[in-house]
């Protein structure tokens, strides 16, 4: 009899299922994975979730059958909690199932002291801190260059940048367009009144490689797989669109192969991709011995223009398009079929089963 793994999905999603019409998710990615490692997938939403049981998707037979079926030990969990509804729902769950990826959206600031507290680490970091009127004040009179984010956000939504002008005023980078320039006390004032009650930080904004031109960094994303430890998936750039300040594909950021921008910025493109595996895994392997649940995560990472390499932050749940849109599809579909090797790892883990995988 095949193990069944729950992948724990976002209403729209769910009901998009039954049409095929799944948004960013490709299931088809997920149900070819689980065939090839003898496992059979059970699709939930939070909303069809009992203490014991849920009503969900079988994938059979080339169409998915609606069931109500006892909750799988093992869960990925592909939804962002919003409300105090469904972070007892979620909880509910864990306690049927192993939830990996639990939570997977996390406060910027916090991973940013988490990984502070490792000496090794602290070079990939760009200088961070709390949003206050008074740290901002005093950030813009050591850097040149600032990010003003949400702690908590995803997408490159709210972020605000700061940047100085020759004249000894500051350019004030917001949404799509050309920045405005603005006194020191003006974009104080301006920025003040934008992050209102919510929690935001201030990051230094490195001096990042381009390529034509434009900003890049790039999306690596590391995953546990079939022995439990994180390997590095795939990594790829994205340029910022022409008038943005961040370079998020839902931003209109576009994706390019790393060999080719680290080829444009006089980087040895081997060499550069090592060092960022490196940084990578290190990184999550000692995040996860703090926040245990992570195991599939899509880090950004700038290189600035000497080379140095710096986290800008964590994703919880990485989207994975990035790889798609560049044509790189072995590593979008090992993007879904690693979490699966790690469910199974997982599964075998609990039976006592040495796992085949």
């Amino acid at each position: 009899m095949l193990d069944t793994v729950g992948i724990l999905v976002d209403r729209q999603t769910f009901k998009g299922i039954p049409s095929r019409r799944t948004g960013n998710e490709r299931l088809a990615l997920y149900n070819k994975a689980a065939k090839q490692l003898g496992l059979r997938l059970f699709y939930m939403s939070l909303d069809h979730l009992g203490s014991r049981s849920a009503s969900g998707f079988i994938y059979r037979k080339k169409t998915y059958k609606l069931e109500r079926r006892p909750i799988p030990e093992v869960t990925h969990n592909r939804v962002i909690t919003f409300s105090s509804k469904e972070n007892g729902k979620l909880k509910q769950l864990s306690q049927a199932s192993f939830v990996f990826n639990r939570q997977n959206r996390y406060d910027k600031y916090r991973i940013y002291k988490l990984i502070y507290q490792n000496p090794m680490l602290r070079a990939y970091l760009p200088v961070s801190m709390p949003f206050t009127q008074a740290q901002l004040q005093s950030a813009m009179k050591n850097y040149s260059s600032l990010y003003i984010k949400p702690t908590n956000s995803s997408v490159g939504e709210g972020i605000m940048k700061l940047k100085k002008h020759k004249s000894g005023k500051w350019l004030f980078y917001w949404k799509k367009g050309s920045p405005k320039l603005l006194s020191s006390k003006k974009a104080v004032s301006t920025i003040t009144r934008y992050v209102g009650k919510m929690r935001y930080m201030i990051q230094e904004a490195i001096p990042v490689a381009t390529y034509e031109g434009r900003p890049y960094d790039l999306r690596v994303t590391v995953q546990r797989g079939s022995t439990g430890s994180w390997q590095l998936i795939g990594m790829i750039g994205r340029i910022a669109a022409t008038g943005r300040h961040v370079t998020n594909v839902a931003k209109g950021g576009k994706v390019k192969k790393v060999e080719e921008l680290f080829r444009a910025s006089g980087f040895e493109p081997e060499q550069m991709k090592a060092a960022i595996r490196e940084a990578s895994l290190q990184i999550m392997t000692y995040l996860s011995g703090k926040l245990p649940q992570l195991a599939d995560v899509g880090l950004d990472i700038g290189v600035d223009r000497q080379g140095a390499i710096k986290l800008i932050e964590i994703n919880g749940r990485d989207q994975r398009y990035s790889f798609q849109k560049a044509k790189m599809r072995s590593t979008f579909y090992r993007t879904y079929e690693t979490p699966m090797k790690y469910a199974k790892y997982v599964l075998n883990q609990k039976n006592h089963k040495p796992s085949n995988s």
